[in-house]
């Protein structure tokens, strides 16, 4: 019993020494919480795509194999399909970016002009706050087959998506 107290008062003196730490931290933190707003403020569009996608796609868009991450910087031959305007904007990871539909449609804008200028069509029109508004009041229910018949188009089309 006595070793119990004395591992149990070693882990009350860690915790206090560990709260005492973050208490001397510089900067601000935060609490976790589901619902937390993020203290990031930004001032620029690839700012935004830095907070909100960069972390799984990368600066430059590449995306990863390893974690099955798409590549972006060919984002705008979805624009040459049937329904891949759409999808663009749909995907779960633009719609639970934490983003407005203001700034979905600035950030996709953003890529779409800068890492993946070079796939986008000449005809191509921006993305609009409303566009964006309308996908997520019809989320697609099934990405993965979604996707698969996007690629499969293309490919009829002679368009490669990745």
């Amino acid at each position: 019993m006595h070793a119990l107290n004395m591992v149990a008062a070693l882990a009350l003196a860690c915790g206090a020494q560990a709260a005492a730490a973050q208490a001397t931290v510089v900067g601000k933190q935060a609490r976790g919480s589901v619902s937390a707003e993020s203290v990031a403020r930004t001032s620029s569009v690839r700012s935004q795509y830095v907070l909100a996608c960069a972390g799984c796609h990368g600066l430059d868009a590449s995306g990863s194999v390893v974690g099955n991450v798409p590549d972006m910087r060919q984002l705008g031959r979805f624009l040459r399909i049937e329904g891949g305007r759409e999808f663009v904007i749909k995907v779960p990871g633009v719609m639970g970016s934490g983003l407005s539909d203001q700034q979905v449609a600035e950030v996709t804008n953003w890529v779409l002009a800068t890492l993946a200028a070079g796939s986008v069509p000449p005809a191509h029109q921006a993305y609009t706050a409303d566009e964006v508004r309308r996908a997520r009041a019809a989320p697609l229910l099934d990405v993965a087959a979604t996707r698969a018949g996007l690629v499969e188009r293309a490919r009829a089309q002679g368009i490669a998506l990745d």
